[in-house]
């Protein structure tokens, strides 16, 4: 294999949890990222939970899971002596990602038109709620806000109640996945022309664009789409299809779908029922290919919803998964945590990583990359950094400081 995509180039890593994901995709494409946190540590390291629920700002697993692949050091950028040692750092580097507010790092005499005077070839990604301008710009905004602002949670529960959040934050991590694209799409330009420029991403648009199929249905069909719980809407003007469906330790995902395919399943399933005798002949000698989603009467549906609910009920997931793919039948089960721990498909795939912890004394199984490449290795190299930890290798190494003076910075509230 070649080296990793990203090997020889350098990211700065200023984000708090709203852009912790994109350095972390960033080093597993094999970029040199230095996590730069406030002396003391960064505050998402007392986000729980812990390892072995222990407390500790070095123990956190939510710190964990987004700061794999990237060393870490500490620095103060808002005295003079840390904004220095950050103009120094970013001579040498082709990456700043940040997530402050806008215009907080231009307050410092660190802003885009700033660094890019010391190093033109830079590229700053900031990550914002609602990005760099607009009368929005300068509002915080939690993962609720994100959510609601971006147009999911009006999508997401159940259409008789308020709408409601996935239940873990998606909002920051759209934003920084976002903002990895976004890095990478300007690092392609700068390999081009040679010019970096600033990347300016608003976790609102991200969370946007990921309603991009239901804005389509208005596009189309001038419908819009809203909350359906375990239903399916826009398919027909005349009824609601229902997709999730209890089973006998769980919940699988089953769509009555027309046309071709949904004719194939459909009777798969209905022949599948009378084998093991639950015969249904309504089911059996439907004429499936004329049936029609658009024009399917909301009686319609909940008469073959209620012929499958029993069916169902006396199976497990597994049993009803590896019956469907024996049988062409496109049925899914849905994964609780400890399916997606024990699934072979990831299993096989080599998704998880054992990573050393030595401080620990064990080992820790990780999420693997988010990509797998065949040329450029993507994985996780390294487990994520201590308060700290590479302090004396930059601040020693690469800047020559003695332990004196690194001293001194400490004793100054710079490092």
């Amino acid at each position: 294999m070649s080296e990793s995509l990203l090997e020889s180039y350098r990211v700065l890593d200023l984000t708090d949890e709203k852009g912790f994901l994109c350095g972390r995709i960033l080093g597993d494409m094999g970029a040199d990222v230095i996590k730069i946190e406030p002396p003391g540590g960064d505050s998402s390291r007392n986000r729980g939970p812990f390892y072995h629920d222990i407390p500790d700002p070095n123990k956190s697993l939510y710190w964990f899971a987004y700061n794999a692949n990237k060393k870490g050091i500490t620095l103060n950028i808002e005295t003079k002596d840390g904004q220095q040692i950050f103009k120094s750092l970013v001579k040498h580097a082709d990456f700043v990602i940040e997530s402050f507010s806008p215009g907080y790092l231009e307050s410092l005499g660190l802003g885009y038109e700033d660094l890019s005077q010391i190093n033109p070839g830079l590229i700053l990604t900031s990550i914002t709620p609602f990005g760099q301008t607009g009368p929005y710009s300068h509002y915080k905004a939690s993962d609720i806000v994100s959510m609601a602002m971006g147009g999911l949670m009006y999508l997401s529960g159940d259409p008789d109640r308020p709408p409601v959040r996935v239940s873990f934050p998606q909002s920051y991590l759209q934003g920084a996945a976002a903002a990895a694209a976004g890095t990478m799409t300007a690092f392609y330009y700068r390999q081009i022309s040679g010019e970096g420029q600033q990347v300016d991403v608003s976790i609102q648009e991200a969370v946007i664009r990921a309603t991009l199929q239901p804005r389509m249905f208005w596009d189309v069909a001038g419908r819009i789409v809203e909350r359906a719980g375990q239903y399916r809407t826009a398919l027909s003007a005349l009824s609601t299809q229902r997709v999730v469906w209890q089973c006998k330790d769980g919940w699988i995902n089953f769509p009555i779908f027309g046309g071709v395919a949904g004719a194939r399943t459909n009777r798969a399933l209905a022949q599948w029922m009378e084998s093991e005798g639950v015969s249904d002949k309504f089911l059996l000698t439907k004429d499936w290919e004329a049936f029609d989603m658009a024009t399917a009467t909301e009686a319609e549906i909940r008469d073959i919803e209620g012929r499958l609910v029993k069916f169902f009920m006396s199976h497990t997931k597994t049993e009803l998964l590896e019956g469907s793919l024996n049988k062409r039948i496109m049925l899914y089960p849905v994964f609780t945590v400890e399916d997606i721990v024990t699934c072979a498909q990831l299993k096989g795939r080599e998704f998880w990583e054992e990573v050393e912890h030595p401080e620990l004394a064990t080992s820790i199984i990780y999420p693997g990359a988010f990509i797998k490449m065949s040329q450029t290795p993507c994985q996780i190299r390294k487990r994520p950094p201590i308060i700290g930890e590479h302090n004396d290798e930059v601040y020693r190494g690469e800047f020559g400081f003695s332990k004196g003076e690194i001293a001194a910075l400490k004793q100054g509230g710079v490092v």
